[in-house]
């Protein structure tokens, strides 16, 4: 191969890398949800569309709606998931899910319209990923990833306010980085949960000096 043709292959922009290693996630979202052969979307069948990369699009799926305003208790039922999910992360397990959570589904124009809702933000996330650090994205520090995701889906689960958003971000930047293979998405997902779990202490600190200074003034 010549100097030219070395410096063509070595040139591969994140979208073309991205191609040699399969469709993006935003372009299988978007396969599922036009398949009019289908009148439901299962969780079972996301995870059977991604693949060897079940973990990081199915924890996006769970992680992702709790960005978004949701009616209540939202993430106490996505965390369930995400809780699942993670435990297997961390003790190097291949992603499967019970059957009572693969079974869950939505109508294909529900999940068609949360797509086209989300899909602009991947795409702009996707153009600046690209395989790199990947160190970070493969055992042992997978495992890593794992037990810390672990840790932030229970506060997701937990009635704590301010308890969903900044996990859920956190969770979703590791997800990014599993799925892209992207070790600097993993060091920002790190970084986001330091703050997540500095937020959510500060909040249950309060709300316990709240509940102490309540009980010293009934009691006194």
């Amino acid at each position: 191969m010549t100097d030219k043709g070395q410096s063509a292959a070595g040139a591969l922009t994140p979208r073309s890398a991205r191609r040699k290693r399969g469709r993006a996630f935003s372009e299988i979202l978007l396969t599922i949800a036009a398949d009019s052969g289908r009148d439901r979307v299962s969780v079972g069948n996301l995870l059977e569309a991604m693949g060897d990369r079940g973990f990081g699009p199915l924890m996006l799926v769970f992680a992702i709606p709790n960005l978004i305003p949701a009616p209540p208790g939202t993430s106490s039922v996505l965390g369930a998931p995400l809780l699942f999910l993670a435990a297997q992360l961390a003790f190097g397990r291949r992603p499967w899910l019970r059957r009572f959570i693969a079974d869950r589904s939505m109508a294909r124009a529900d999940f068609a319209a949360l797509a086209t809702r989300v899909n602009p933000c991947l795409l702009k996330g996707e153009r600046l990923f690209r395989p790199r650090l990947d160190t970070l994205v493969r055992p042992p520090a997978e495992y890593g990833i794992g037990v810390l995701c672990l840790i932030l889906a229970t506060i997701m689960v937990l009635p704590i306010p301010l308890g969903n958003n900044p996990p859920a971000l956190a969770i979703c930047l590791f997800s990014f980085g599993i799925l892209e293979r992207d070790g600097v998405w993993v060091i920002a997902g790190f970084v986001a949960s330091v703050a997540s779990l500095a937020i959510v202490g500060g909040v249950v600190l309060a709300l316990f000096k709240g509940a102490l200074f309540v009980l010293t003034g009934t009691f006194s």
